[in-house]
């Protein structure tokens, strides 16, 4: 009986620690399956829907450049590209050999992607190819299924609607290199582009905008089976240039294949009408991609076309530079308006002998007879009287020898030497020589032709410091908004010593031996002034000299002389001003200022069709009234 009292008892213990051991089991799995599902359930839900839901970048479309008047300049349009994701497709160099059996690749095409799926992390994107046509989208979609981590990704790619006509203006979108990787992550999107030249680099962040996300739901193997959400980025802003397309594509037909470059500018705003430099390039080939043959073409191009000569390209300007010279002699009073010197063909300075482009001089002349037929000889004595310091200071005020800020990149700053320019540059003192040649605008000076363009505009605006801009809005870090209407700052310059400039850059045009009379507008509201330039580029000897100096015709291209020519209209009201330099071209009066006509004529036209009233300014200085030389018929 004892026995069995010990034994119930014991069986009793027993069931009741394993009951609680059981109880104490199943409250821990109890608590386990609700911090589960309870309070981790959000964290577990998040998981779940990472291995079934991806999201992915969208790239924003980049912003539209139009012209002033609206027209589109770059936009975008479709494109289909093949991508990979090394993650998904394990074995990329067998995917990629069995994806060369639909489309082809070359071997450039495989190292660049080799590179990039070293540099990128496994689950980024790479473009294998772009701008594919229907029939090969649709067999990379048909194979898909053999083909792991390859998929037809649909974007858009850059396009240039007169690609040509303002490829330096514009500028191009290229690939995303290693050195433009900033952190933010649509420069590593397959495809992306960034600006690489011109208004698409100088703009690139108000054009690219901001990224958008799309969430779709794949399976075990990745593959998409549908788009849950999608969120689209904000577009990149529009950029409205200055720039007048019809004048761009009348002034890039005129120039033809001539390695040249033309800029027109309204006097009063600075506003950059029309920037042309020729030769010029298609920029959609670097969107599309460059074959190797088209790269050594250009590249190899003696007439540079990937250079803007407009910003970029600098050249002695010659006799443009004379009314400079003339408003700083007139200014230190070392010259008046009847100040007259005589010209027999040259001058002599000891040793040495400073030769005119007329060989038997022009005689007796006067500050306008010398601007309207371009003699030397004046000049070379106004310069030494003037001195190359107070010419320096002068074209400083004009905009020569520094940057003037045009948002373009690559913009030189030309120069305008002096004697301590001379003594660090050179390591010898300045020679009274130099000075001379300086006032005919060679030597050592040099100048864009968008330094040539607003020193005529400042030469006619009124003496006002205008500076060149190409966009019809300020567009900055802080957004976009409309110029403030400020008038330019004054120069300081006398009006009348302007107006006696004015007048003889008018006599240069309009009379009957001015040096670009051939070039008269007829049309007494459109009529023209300006100044012709033309700027050796090799030493004639005295030998050559006495025999004949032989015509650029008969020398070698590179040889010939630079044709310049500087001007504006209408005369009576100047509100346009054109610089254009002719490389080897020949003579400014026979070459360039036929163009300049033809341009400023355009101009004009156009700008009576598409009226823009000019911004209120101080009325601009005029030709004066007073008889020239060629209204008195003398030479």
């Amino acid at each position: 009986m004892h026995r069995d009292s010990e034994r119930h008892k014991l069986f009793s213990r027993r069931a009741l620690m394993l009951g609680c051991g059981q109880a104490a089991l199943l409250s821990v799995l109890v608590g386990r399956m609700y911090y589960l599902q309870v309070i981790e359930s959000e964290r577990y839900v998040t998981l779940a829907d990472e291995n079934r839901i991806n999201l992915r970048l969208l790239p924003p479309p980049r912003g539209r450049i139009v012209d002033r008047n609206g027209m589109a300049l770059a936009d975008n349009q479709q494109n289909y590209r093949v991508v990979i994701i090394p993650e998904q497709a394990g074995d990329v160099e067998h995917t990629l050999d069995l994806l060369s059996l639909i489309v082809t690749l070359s071997g450039g095409e495989r190292r660049r992607i080799r590179r990039e799926v070293k540099r990128k992390r496994a689950f980024v994107p790479i473009t294998v190819r772009e701008n594919l046509d229907w029939p090969e989208v649709a067999r990379i979609e048909v194979n898909t299924p053999d083909l792991p981590g390859v998929f037809i990704d649909v974007g858009q790619s850059r396009s240039y609607i007169k690609g040509p006509e303002t490829a330096h203006v514009l500028g191009y979108v290229a690939a995303v290199s290693e050195k433009d990787l900033t952190g933010d992550p649509l420069l590593e999107l397959p495809g992306f582009r960034i600006g690489k030249a011109g208004v698409e680099k100088v703009y690139d962040l108000a054009l690219r905008g901001a990224g958008g996300s799309s969430q779709v739901e794949v399976n075990a193997l990745g593959r998409v089976i549908r788009e849950l959400n999608r969120q689209e980025g904000q577009p990149g802003s529009e950029v409205r240039l200055t720039i007048d397309l019809e004048l761009q594509k009348f002034i890039t037909k005129r120039l033809g294949n001539e390695s040249a470059t033309v800029v027109v500018v309204d006097v009063h705003s600075g506003e950059v009408l029309s920037l042309v430099s020729s030769p010029t390039f298609d920029p959609n080939s670097f969107n599309t991609g460059l074959s190797q043959a088209e790269w050594e073409s250009l590249i190899s191009n003696p007439k540079a076309p990937l250079t803007n000569k407009a910003i970029s390209g600098q050249y002695a300007p010659g006799s443009t530079y004379k009314p400079v010279v003339a408003l700083a002699a007139l200014e230190k009073g070392v010259i008046s308006p009847e100040t007259k010197i005589f010209c027999s063909g040259s001058t002599k300075l000891g040793i040495a002998e400073f030769h005119c482009w007329k060989k038997g001089g022009h005689g007796l002349m006067d500050l306008t007879g010398a601007i309207q037929q371009s003699c030397d000889v004046y000049f070379y004595e106004t310069a030494r009287r003037t001195g190359i310091d107070r010419m320096g200071a002068m074209a400083r005020r004009f905009g020569l020898g520094s940057a003037l800020g045009l948002d373009l990149p690559g913009e030189k700053k030309g120069l305008v030497p002096n004697n301590k320019w001379k003594m660090g540059a050179v390591g010898t003192p300045w020679q009274l020589g130099e000075t001379l040649i300086a006032g005919i605008g060679q030597g050592y000076i040099l100048t864009t032709p968008l330094q040539l363009a607003i020193m005529t505009a400042r030469l006619v605006n009124g003496g006002r410091a205008v500076t060149p801009h190409l966009t019809l809005d300020q567009i900055s870090e802080e957004g976009i908004k409309p110029f403030p209407n400020v008038e330019a700052e004054s120069l300081g310059i006398s009006p009348d010593h302007l107006a006696i400039v004015l007048q003889g850059m008018n006599d240069v045009v309009n009379s009957p031996i001015g040096t670009a009379r051939r070039s008269k507008i007829n049309e007494p509201h459109w009529r023209m002034a300006g100044k012709t330039g033309t700027v050796q580029v090799r030493r004639i000897s005295k030998a050559e000299r006495e025999t004949g100096v032989l015509k650029n015709k008969d020398i070698p291209w590179k040889q010939r002389d630079h044709a310049l020519f500087i001007g504006y209209a209408p005369v009576h009201s100047p509100r346009f001003a054109v610089s254009v330099v002719v490389e080897h071209g020949g003579g400014g009066s026979s070459v360039a200022a036929p163009i300049a006509k033809d341009v400023l004529r355009e101009t004009q036209r156009l700008a009576q069709l598409n009226p823009t009233p000019a911004p209120p300014g101080r009325q601009p200085a005029r030709p004066s009234r007073r008889k020239s030389n060629s209204d008195q018929g003398s030479a």
